[in-house]
């Protein structure tokens, strides 16, 4: 097993800046590594990452979600196992996936997308991040639960300060205070609306985790406030990331947005693509709970091993040119990409696979779908060289574009 000191630091400013060369020398040389400064094993393959997700043989579990999620969400789904976890799962999963997602919020992610585009339609320029991506999917997360969305600038500081403790790998004090605060201040928000809530259901999401019901068991307030808190989250960061990034990868690769303009079938492939070339989500923690032998050496028991997605997606030993964004590539089935039987890691795999996969998919292919027909010559503003930012979760801060205005 190697040591830190051989690869680039996960906490340079060198990773910060391009962590996809440090992947590649991990992969390469360094497969498994001890992690002084987050205390874990940072795993790189993509056959490791798969085997710790899948887990079909019990060896990892989500009990660091305790000190990683906790402080901030309150317990969510994401730490249950067994049966809890199945029931709280069954509890919400109807509202993102069939009927439901079609017919109550297909609406909403078209409405809130077109609001959007509509204050920048006219103007010839736009920042796909300000503008659009950092505030659609919370719009659209805030209208599936009934929440006022004039509370948005709320729910965006929220979220950061959640994703900013999430990330907080060097431990910095004031980033786990920010967050530890946002958990007292969602609660205060929340806790009433979901009293209110109960005594007057409505057809919302909120409504329907109220009214849920598996065998006799029924969501607490807490549960609630903790689910919705995951997915203003999981939800906000992840789906606003995945936008921005998509249209980068489409803005550098011309002829392949030329394609998607032409065909929008292809969108949901551009989005596999993205997910896969750079992952909204970086890297995503588990915990050991037996001795495991991994490429490189042994994980003991207890131990926190940290899963680096966006090194996994790029092993040459899973996908061709692994480093080449190409939505035609014949190595990602892009019709499992949104499903537990996924090809890349970036909703993680198995159980605790992203319950909100299809809800992202259905706001990517709305969102982009529309944002093209605003934007038929969408092109990056003169000069602008889009850069991303960030280690756990990482993408594009801005990205400035301009076009010649059409009705709509």
């Amino acid at each position: 097993m190697s040591t830190a000191q051989q690869v680039p630091d996960i906490l340079s400013p060198e990773f910060a800046a391009d962590p996809y060369p440090a992947y590649q020398v991990m992969r390469e040389r360094a497969p498994l590594i001890w992690h002084e400064a987050t205390q874990s094993y940072i795993i790189s393959r993509y056959e490791d990452v798969e085997r710790v997700f899948k887990d079909k043989n019990g060896e990892f579990t989500t009990d660091n979600y305790t000190w990683q999620l906790e402080p901030v969400h309150g317990k969510t789904i994401l730490q249950l196992s067994g049966r809890d976890h199945a029931v709280r799962r069954a509890l919400v999963a109807p509202a993102f996936r069939g009927s439901d997602l079609e017919g109550k919020f297909l609406p909403v992610i078209e409405r809130n997308s077109r609001e959007l585009i509509d204050a920048f339609r006219h103007t010839g320029s736009a920042d796909l991040v300000t503008d659009y991506a950092t505030r659609f999917p919370v719009n659209v997360i805030a209208d599936m639960l009934g929440l006022d969305k004039a509370d948005h600038d709320r729910f965006h500081r929220w979220y950061t300060s959640v994703i900013a403790f999430l990330g907080n790998l060097a431990g910095d004090p004031e980033v786990a205070a920010a967050g530890e605060r946002t958990r007292q201040e969602f609660a205060e928000y929340m806790f009433p609306i979901i009293r209110e809530r109960r005594e007057n259901l409505g057809d919302d999401l909120l409504s329907t985790l109220c009214a849920a019901e598996v065998d006799g068991v029924q969501m607490s307030d807490e549960d609630i406030k903790a689910f919705c808190s995951l997915l203003l989250a999981a939800g906000g960061e992840t789906t606003d990331k995945a936008i921005a990034g998509i249209f980068v990868n489409l803005l550098l690769h011309p002829e392949q947005l030329a394609a998607v303009r032409e065909d929008r079938g292809l969108i949901a492939r551009a989005f596999a693509e993205t997910l896969r070339y750079t992952p909204p989500v970086q890297m995503i923690m588990r915990q050991s709970a037996t001795e495991v032998e991994l490429s490189g050496g042994t994980v003991p028991p207890g131990a926190t091993v940290t899963c680096l997605i966006g090194a996994a997606n790029r092993d040459g030993d899973r996908y061709q040119d692994p480093d080449r964004f190409d939505i035609f590539r014949d190595d990602l089935t892009t019709s499992t990409a949104f499903s537990a039987a996924a090809d890349h890691l970036s909703f993680a795999l198995g159980r605790h696979f992203c319950v909100g996969a299809l809800l992202a998919k259905a706001e990517v292919e709305i969102g982009v779908g529309q944002l093209l027909d605003a934007m038929p010559d969408v092109r990056l503003a003169d000069g602008f060289d889009p850069v991303e930012q960030g280690v756990f979760t990482r993408g594009p801060q801005s990205v400035p574009v301009r076009f010649t205005p059409v009705a709509g």
